[in-house]
């Protein structure tokens, strides 16, 4: 009995050894976290269990590209964005409003998925795809668009398409998954597209309009505006009336001079 107070500091509620297993634990889990929050421009749970192994390979792979990055900087990337999408033949803005809802835009961002870079590459995703740096603007572009080209043709619909690159194509059969995210994601993607794609159409549709306008001038005014057959024709009118009556009138007039043959042969 001595011996049991002695261990748990002399009759006071001792602390079980196993229980210092559980901060020690918890200590390198909370420290990726805050490390994803900050370095990654994010919100995430200091406790968060979820996807540990990706967001320490994001970390990981942070720590390499920082460096570089510092030295020389980051491209602009709308014009990489748009070649991209001509390179890979994708319709014009979709890659653009991909971006901007995946990263807003952001190189160095990391989700708390541990997905990097502007278009929130996963570790497996990037090495399948042979990014070496997601966090380098140029190649990582480049890997989404491919990426995303590829689900369009698989698929061959962007809703489906969009839906396969964010929870990846085995979750997407016939429809938008449901998983609590793909389904508010989707909808984002398409109406950030309204934004992001060229205004040729609208200068089309106003162009449509405008063609009826050629029609109704050539149609209208011309026919009408024509004297010349009409005159030739009320000439030519005018005589074949004139000729007429003399036919007729002598015709009339010896019926009216001879009263008294008409009588007689009547008589007769």
């Amino acid at each position: 009995m001595a011996s049991k107070r002695a261990r748990s500091g002399g009759g006071g509620f001792g602390i079980p050894g196993w229980a210092w297993l559980v901060p020690c634990a918890l200590v390198p889990v909370v420290l990726l976290n805050v490390g994803i929050s900050w370095l990654g421009g994010t919100t995430v749970s200091p406790l968060s269990f979820s996807f540990l192994e990706a967001k320490a390979g994001a970390l990981r792979a942070y720590a390499e590209h920082r460096p570089s990055c510092l030295l020389d900087g980051h491209p602009e990337l709308e014009p990489l964005i748009d070649a991209a999408e001509r390179r890979h033949r994708l319709p014009a803005g979709l890659l653009r409003a991909l971006v901007q809802v995946e990263s807003e835009t952001r190189v160095h961002r990391i989700s708390p998925a541990g997905a990097m870079g502007p278009g929130q590459l996963m570790p497996t995703t990037a090495s399948m795809l042979g990014v070496e740096d997601p966090f380098d603007p140029a190649p990582a572009i480049d890997a989404s668009a491919r990426y995303l080209a590829e689900q369009l043709r698989r698929f061959g619909d962007v809703r489906l398409a969009v839906a396969a690159y964010n929870a990846g194509p085995g979750a997407v059969n016939g429809r938008v998954p449901r998983n609590g995210e793909t389904e508010y994601y989707v909808p984002k993607v398409l109406a950030a597209w309204k934004h992001t794609r060229p205004a040729a159409p609208a200068v089309a549709a106003r162009a449509t309009p405008r063609a009826p306008v050629p029609t109704t001038v050539r149609v209208s005014p011309r026919p009408a505006v024509k004297p010349a057959p009409t005159a030739k024709h009320a000439t030519v009118a005018k005589p074949a009336t004139r000729t007429k009556p003399p036919t007729k009138a002598p015709a009339s007039a010896d019926a009216r001079a001879k009263p008294g043959v008409t009588a007689s042969a009547r008589r007769g």
